[in-house]
């Protein structure tokens, strides 16, 4: 895997946890488990 690849991961996991952390669970919708979704699909994608 290329170094750019890994650093572009690290990147959006970085953004990703940093999502997961500013949402309240109690009050998460929807559209935003959805988001979260397409930023694991784009992830993934990525590492293809």
């Amino acid at each position: 895997m290329a170094t750019s690849k890994v650093d572009d991961l690290k990147q959006r996991l970085s953004a990703f946890m940093d999502y997961l952390d500013s949402i309240e669970p109690e009050e998460t919708s929807l559209e935003e488990i959805d988001e979260m979704l397409r930023m694991l699909d784009e992830m993934e994608n990525k590492l293809k």
